[in-house]
């Protein structure tokens, strides 16, 4: 009797850990997706709510080694363009890894018509309750 009771408090207990573990990775993934829908869309104000406020992004730059952007002069790019209008940005979500309060995303994006695939890497905090981009790095390459 007292075996069963033990292994069925061991198993809610594991099972109430993996509920955690995985809203904590549904949390984080839905930072990552403001951003990407934000992107894709149009949506500057969504790019805006993925991230920090005081976030940089490092981009790749021809002209430049290390092309430093804030994250409010990223999401202005946006507010040109015809808001809720698909612009051919389809973002996938490759990875997660997090520890406590603090994760790293990769992302893939691929830019319709340009032939571009982008890779993001993305610093993830969880900021009073509330999962941010801190930070995002990324490349670029074209598609073979």
């Amino acid at each position: 009797m007292k075996t069963r009771f033990l292994t069925a408090l061991f198993l809610a207990l594991s099972c109430s850990l993996t509920a955690q573990v995985q809203s904590e990775e549904d949390n984080i993934r839905t930072a990552i997706n403001k951003y990407i829908e934000g992107t894709s869309y149009n949506k500057p104000n969504l790019i805006k709510a993925a991230f920090y406020e005081e976030a940089n992004l490092f981009l790749t730059h021809k002209e430049k080694k290390l092309w430093i952007v804030p994250v409010s002069e990223y999401a202005s790019w946006f507010e040109k363009k015809e808001q809720g209008k698909f612009n051919g940005r389809i973002g996938n979500i490759l990875s997660i890894d997090q520890e406590n309060d603090i994760a790293m995303a990769k992302a893939e994006i691929l830019a319709k018509g340009k032939n571009i695939r982008y890779i993001d890497i993305f610093l993830l905090k969880r900021i009073e309750g509330e999962w941010k981009i801190i930070s995002k790095a990324a490349t670029s390459r074209n598609q073979e």
